[in-house]
């Protein structure tokens, strides 16, 4: 009841672990593998090792977090031990970053070599100069971008788009007429929080991502827009922490969906538990596959 495909991708259950949670070393994707996740995406890896930002990085607010972690990570060689492991146990998406068509194509290369099932372009990541939102605003550089990995690699070419921007349905266009085989959407929506007792912002970045329940209904309403503009497959995520709202992103038109926040304040076990009781609705409401739900807040 619960299986589903991302084009190509066929994934046992709908529910996939965002980028940056629990997905930086080959064993913790193992356990999420394990816990009931559909798939893992990887960390954001790009062509060398990177620090980020310096502390403090995250902070939680109402309504979620906000973080600016500056996209730390290992590199791509280095990473390639953690995907050995990864790789063997279930559907792992390889989350990648760079700053041309050219960089991205190598590093998709990279992936597909350490057995990625996808790649995930990171075109919306709005706390890393250079790179992710600052890229992924203009549809030409999205088309370009996804053309040119889809012309290095034979496994599926997702793109992470961002809600920072009042043009979701170009970029979606750019995807789908560089025959991108799926767009992810949202990112973190651009945040900030000031400490009044220091009259300073509180990230050392000052700005970070927000993430969690508090921008549900904006990737909601975002998915909404792409399944309006573009036939491409959609993945939904931003504030999902139960059935409820996996339901609404798949009614918007999603297909499957990733969840991030809701693993640390729920635990690992909060794949079970929305699998559980959304096999539970789709009975009750007489859905017999995730296809059947897909979408139809559009009829």
């Amino acid at each position: 009841m619960l299986v589903t495909s991302v084009g190509k991708l066929r994934l046992e259950k709908p529910g996939m672990v965002a980028s940056g949670i629990m997905d930086e070393t080959g064993q913790s994707i193992k356990r999420m593998l394990r816990s009931g996740a559909g798939a893992v995406v990887t960390k954001s890896i790009g062509s060398n090792p990177n620090r980020g930002h310096p502390n403090p990085t995250f902070t939680e607010v109402k309504g979620g977090y906000i973080n600016a972690m500056g996209l730390p990570n290992p590199g791509i060689e280095l990473f390639r031990d953690e995907m050995a492991v990864a790789a063997k146990c279930g559907n792992v998406i390889g989350s990648i970053y760079g700053s041309s068509p050219e960089e991205f194509s190598g590093l998709a290369a990279k992936m597909e070599e350490y057995g990625a099932a996808a790649v995930e372009l990171n075109l919306s990541c709005p706390h890393a100069k250079g790179y992710g939102m600052e890229l992924g605003t203009d549809p030409e550089t999205v088309g370009s971008i996804v053309s040119a990995v889809k012309s290095a690699v034979n496994i599926p070419v997702w793109t992470k788009l961002t809600p920072n921007t009042h043009i979701i349905g170009g970029l979606a266009m750019a995807v789908q007429d560089a025959e991108g085989d799926a767009i992810v959407a949202i990112n973190t929506v651009k945040a900030m929080v000031i400490s009044p007792q220091f009259g300073k912002p509180i990230l050392s970045n000052k700005f970070g991502g927000l993430s969690g329940p508090a921008v549900r209904s904006i990737g909601v309403r975002t998915v909404f827009d792409i399944r309006a503009a573009v036939d491409v497959p959609i993945v939904g995520v931003g504030g999902i922490s139960d059935w409820r709202d996996a339901v609404q992103y798949i009614m918007a038109g999603a297909s499957a969906f990733q969840i991030g926040s809701a693993i640390g304040t729920k635990g690992i076990c909060v794949f079970e538990t929305i699998n559980k009781d959304l096999e539970r609705f789709m009975t009750d409401y007489g859905y017999g596959s995730i296809s059947d739900m897909v979408g139809v807040a559009h009829e």
